[in-house]
């Protein structure tokens, strides 16, 4: 799977609607099986609740999406859920909007404009960010060398998780797949040849404007 658009994290906030409580709850997710244990999850957490609306979207080309309703008249509660994660482009996300109604109806529009308000906030609260892949990188360099090694990664925008001083300095970075040889010529260049990268395990990481979230 590519890079793709998804949150952050778990997300949770609320809104009354002449006199209803929703509660948009939203989650990471990478299986359809994380998707119903979330759900089932938060249906527990608000079984008092009047209804538990849900969508989910998941896969490289958003291949599963699931909606429920979920008592709400057809159309107007999961469709306008899963309708949001879609405009946004988002995968491998789970959202339940839970309502509590409090005795005025909302009507066909009034619904969908709700359930989609609920959605929006509820990610808004997970932080949509791009999800780009990542290699682990490390290497060792003379203490010499550190100050020009700082400024050469930080000009060319390289993320450093970790320094260790040892006998050298251990630098752990992540770096994207594009960019392995930019930073292996880099290296290459600042240590004349005398060091190589030891190249880890690819995984995904967020970024929002630019800069990585952890």
């Amino acid at each position: 799977m590519g890079n793709y658009k998804s949150i952050h994290k778990f997300g949770r906030d609320e809104i009354i609607i002449n006199k209803s409580r929703f509660i948009g709850t939203a989650c990471p997710v990478e299986t359809e099986e994380e998707a119903l244990d979330f759900i089932d999850k938060i249906k527990k957490e608000f079984k008092d609740a009047t209804h538990n609306v849900y969508a989910y979207v998941i896969g490289e080309n958003s291949n599963i999406q699931r909606f429920s309703d979920d008592g709400e008249p057809s159309g107007t509660a999961g469709m306008p859920v899963l309708n949001v994660i879609m405009q946004e482009n988002l995968k491998n996300v789970a959202v339940v909007v839970t309502r509590y109604f409090g005795g005025v109806l909302l009507g066909a529009g009034g619904l969908v404009r709700a359930y989609t308000k609920g959605c929006k906030i509820a990610l808004e609260s997970g932080i949509i960010v791009d999800k780009v892949m990542f290699y682990d990188v490390s290497f060792k360099i003379d203490y010499t060398l550190l100050g020009k090694m700082e400024n050469e990664l930080l000009k060319n925008n390289f993320i450093v998780t970790d320094k260790v001083y040892e006998d050298q300095v251990l630098f752990k970075l992540i770096v994207e797949k594009e960019n392995l040889e930019r930073i292996g010529a880099l290296l290459g260049e600042i240590s004349s040849g005398k060091t190589q990268i030891s190249l880890g395990q690819a995984a995904y990481y967020s970024i929002k404007n630019g800069k990585l979230i952890v």
